[in-house]
């Protein structure tokens, strides 16, 4: 099995998420790609994130009816500030057998220092750069200083080519906000969701 991890606040899921998710299965030839929302992240702490469970049940709502997507709610159920590394070793654990990547953007690798444990986190997990349209091709400089020449190149070739999609979860959660419409940005359900619940809304 080859299961790709896609990590993140989903706050909330939007469409951009579910296409590069589908974008890196296909390229990459992924059996499955986990989706792992956090409970809070450590480079956003100054931001916490709506209620685990709403953002736990727009995503399944979001990925439902896809058997190649799955959603996992273990850094929900553990609290606190979610690592990558430490959720890799649970999942390692229960399916060793597993061949496991990590979906990054490539905006993340300028920030990759300031994971917990990056080297150990490159060496369990092949890390899935996806490259966003009308961008240049991401620079893998950082990468160095925690993987091998060998992994590196490994690293080279699943560079995931996206086409370019303007969507932000924080620019949703401002037009909730100015009650503009969010139509044709989150699935539908996912919308419906976020009205019934009133989610997003300011007072």
């Amino acid at each position: 099995m080859r299961i790709g991890i896609y990590g993140g606040s989903f706050d909330p899921v939007h469409i951009g998420h579910l296409l590069v998710a589908e974008t890196v299965r296909e390229q990459v030839g992924l059996d499955k790609v986990l989706f792992i929302p956090a409970f809070q992240s450590p480079l956003k702490l100054d931001y916490p994130p709506i209620a685990g469970r709403a953002r736990l049940e727009m995503l399944q709502l979001a990925v439902g009816g896809n058997p190649n997507f799955e959603v996992d709610d273990r850094e929900l159920t553990r609290g606190g500030v979610s690592y990558t590394v430490d959720t890799l070793r649970g999942l390692q654990l229960e399916k060793p057998d597993v061949e496991w990547f990590l979906v990054m953007g490539a905006d993340s690798l300028v920030d990759l220092g300031r994971w917990k444990e990056p080297k150990e986190l490159c060496s369990s997990a092949i890390p899935i750069i996806v490259s966003r349209g009308g961008l240049p091709s991401p620079n893998l400089d950082t990468l160095t200083q925690f993987v091998d020449s060998d992994r590196l190149a490994m690293i080279r070739r699943y560079i995931v080519q996206m086409p370019q999609l303007e969507i932000s979860s924080r620019e949703l959660r401002l037009r909730v906000q100015n009650q503009r419409s969010i139509r044709y940005q989150v699935p539908a359900s996912v919308e419906a969701y976020i009205r019934m619940h009133a989610l997003y809304r300011v007072g």
